[in-house]
């Protein structure tokens, strides 16, 4: 019997507390004195707790198994020691929330089994829904209807309302009883879901998810789309259906502390050898063509796309300006081409080597499945919740969309702001919100009639508005046109990558005489990637923590140069406009993107140059007028070339000074008198019908026409 007092005075937990709090939360609980109850909760890190000997180790463990005892301790410290120096300290130490965070081991929601239930978890994930903040009641107080007299308050339990069972104390009578809100307490209570993260997630699998229940300060400190880690106590409750009982229970967390998760390639864990890995690296004069090289390796050639590929992985800078604004630092690019030129395969590789990569495809995604949507379910108990869509998720990493042409014109309206502002706003259902979707956006389309048609011009080809085109820093065309050493070079890859897969599957079931590892290796050799996807992950993340180069005063000048040069194109206003401000910053952003490559703090003039010479390409190819032999950007950007906007004016002044006093003009004579101006027959016949479909004049009869203002 003394054996045990003796071990009681031993584990006198709230004294450990009192010495651990004192010596290192002084400060803390100084400032919950001074601002109570505006600050009100005490923030411990786990870590600090279980190096402070082997008292804290004990602590520490009883936590995780014990945590509802763990914060009692903490509040008995707290009250019997005055660490919290008010009128009513009693009142405090009740009130106070007791938090941990920053726990060690984290645990995947899959991963969730009965053994946890009611101990101290730690899971990481994407926030999916969020409830409005709504009051909850805690502690109930009711009043008899017959004798008015008032009860002791209730403790009420996490889902269902518990009212008083026994006769009234005064009158004795088993009556009805009446909720007095005015006595009751309440407190601020929100639900969450949390989805696993998908790089987690092996192909195929369901994201499973796990709703979080949130109380008090903790309440309104997310939004749909954060990554987050829920510490807290994993609960259960029982199922109800149709006021039968079930034996399955379903499973929560009572979250006890939030940490936003980190951001931009955080998670990603590089080693002291790493580093020295991705410093030699960064050193070796290939290191460009290294890493084009270790992006799909299985797809022969594609350099140009390759090397764009890397600079949209490694981004650019996103600035804040001091007056609030801010600079994206993403690159979006585009792949337009004929089928069967392996777009879709390059997408997924590029998601794989991302740390956060969504990839979506056109056809079967929605305005809302892409960025947000408000839904209205059980889990908000009937109210509308937000559920964060792709680009949300895609947070700071990377959004693939295959197939963009096949989309519904209304949803591909949502991406203007997601592209541009990096943000995209709901306003839905009475939610008015603003969720972050600070990613790269790399999209695959094809041609209007499925393939490209080498007489018509590239532009008016791509069947997507000329708004959304205009935000991509970089438009690749890529045309499947046969040519027979190419040809072969590409069915030879093929052919030996299959082949060497065959004997692969082979060996395994049935073993070859002198086929071993090293001759697997040997045959693998033109489809394995020169660095390895682990290896190129780690080094995109390193780059992207350390690196955030300035442009020299060459390089500048050479970006400047390539500019004015471009726009001097276009210096009488009968030349179209070659390229604008957009193209300009886009080029700064590749820049960035060339330097971080090599883990530079500089753009240098080589950097300028090399991006210089990719932007030029895809410009060639897109905005090129073979008629004008300059570059009509507005071929782009608006969708209409300059020569169609001079030949409408010409064709309306026209019609004007040939109409009769009705307004009514022969076509035949517009048309020869715009032949004797020099403009084309096809162009001319091409204008009068766009401008009878758009409404803009109409043809009362057969080769008569009339301007409708």
């Amino acid at each position: 019997m003394e054996e045990e007092i003796f071990d009681i005075e031993i584990t006198d937990r709230a004294a450990d507390w009192n010495t651990f709090l004192t010596k290192h939360y002084r400060k803390e609980l100084g400032e919950i004195s001074t601002e109570y109850p505006h600050l009100r909760s005490l923030e411990i890190d786990y870590r600090e707790l279980s190096n402070w000997g082997k008292t804290g180790l004990e602590i520490a463990d009883e936590i995780l198994h014990n945590p509802g005892k763990v914060i009692g301790d903490v509040r008995d410290a707290v009250r019997n020691y005055n660490l919290i120096f008010t009128k009513d300290e009693e009142e405090k130490a009740e009130n106070i929330n007791i938090r941990f965070r920053c726990l060690p081991k984290k645990i995947d929601v899959r991963d969730i089994r009965s053994h946890h239930i009611n101990t101290f978890i730690s899971v990481e994930g994407i926030l999916r829904k969020t409830t409005e903040v709504r009051p909850r009641l805690t502690q109930a107080v009711f009043r008899c209807l017959q004798c008015g007299t008032i009860t002791a308050p209730y403790k009420q339990d996490y889902s269902r309302f518990q009212e008083p069972y026994r006769p009234c104390a005064q009158c004795e009578r088993q009556t009805k009883m009446d909720l007095v809100p005015a006595l009751s307490t309440f407190v601020d209570a929100q639900k969450l879901r949390i989805q696993e993260s998908p790089e987690g997630l092996r192909g195929g699998e369901q994201p499973q998810t796990l709703d979080v229940d949130v109380i008090d300060d903790l309440t309104g400190t997310v939004a749909p789309g954060d990554r987050v880690i829920i510490n807290g106590i994993l609960r259960s409750v029982q199922r109800v259906n149709h006021g039968n009982k079930s034996t399955l229970f379903d499973i929560y967390i009572e979250a006890n502390s939030i940490e936003i998760g980190e951001k931009e390639f955080e998670e990603v864990e590089i080693s002291e050898e790493d580093e020295k890995i991705i410093r030699d690296l960064s050193n070796d004069p290939e290191i460009y063509d290294k890493i084009s090289h270790s992006i799909a390796p299985s797809i022969y050639g594609m350099q140009d796309v390759k090397t764009a590929i890397s600079l949209v992985l490694f981004g650019g800078i996103a600035k804040e300006m001091p007056d609030g604004s801010s600079l994206r630092g993403d690159i979006h690019m585009l792949l337009v081409g004929d089928p069967g030129i392996a777009k879709s395969q390059v997408l997924r590789y590029v998601i794989k080597l991302s740390p956060r990569g969504i990839y979506t495809s056109g056809k079967s995604s929605t305005s809302a499945g892409l960025t947000a949507t408000a839904v209205k379910d059980e889990f908000g108990d009937g109210r509308w919740t937000l559920e964060a869509g792709a680009l949300v998720l895609a947070d700071m990493g990377i959004a693939a969309v295959d197939e963009m042409d096949k989309m519904a014109k209304e949803d591909r309206s949502a991406l203007h702001e997601a592209m541009e502002q990096q943000t995209i706003s709901i306003a839905k259902a009475g939610i008015t919100a603003t969720l972050r979707s600070r990613c790269a956006l790399l999209g695959a389309a094809n041609p209007k009639m499925g393939r490209f048609d080498e007489y018509a011009p590239i532009a008016e080809q791509i069947n997507m508005p000329p708004s959304l085109l205009s935000r991509f820093d970089l438009i690749f065309i890529m045309e499947d046109k046969p040519e027979q050493k190419l040809d072969r070079a590409i069915g030879e890859h093929i052919l030996k990558s299959h082949s060497v897969g065959e004997l692969i599957q082979h060996n395994e079931k049935f073993p070859i005489e002198g086929i071993n590892e090293e001759y697997i290796l040997q045959q693998l050799a033109p489809v394995t990637p020169e660095i390895e996807p682990e290896v190129f992950r780690k080094y995109i993340a390193y780059a992207k923590r350390n690196c955030f180069p300035i442009l020299s005063d060459d390089a500048r000048e050479t970006l400047i140069s390539y500019y004015l040069n471009l726009r001097s194109l276009a210096d009488d206003n009968s030349k179209p406009v070659p390229v604008t401000a957009r193209q300009l910053e886009g080029l700064v952003r590749l820049s960035e993107a060339s330097a971080r490559i090599r883990l530079s703090n500089e753009i240098e003039v080589f950097d300028a140059e090399r991006v210089i010479q990719i932007a030029d390409r895809c410009l060639k190819k897109v905005a090129y007028d073979a008629e004008t032999g300059t570059y009509d950007i507005d071929k782009l950007v608006t969708g209409v070339p300059k020569k169609r906007r001079d030949i409408a004016r010409l064709l309306k002044e026209t019609i004007r000074e040939l109409a009769d006093d009705k307004g009514m003009a022969q076509i035949s004579d517009i048309v020869s008198t715009l032949l004797a101006s020099g403009h084309n027959r096809e162009d001319i016949e091409k204008m009068i019908e766009q401008m009878t479909k758009s409404g803009e004049a109409m043809e009362p009869r057969h080769g008569v026409i009339r301007l409708i203002n």
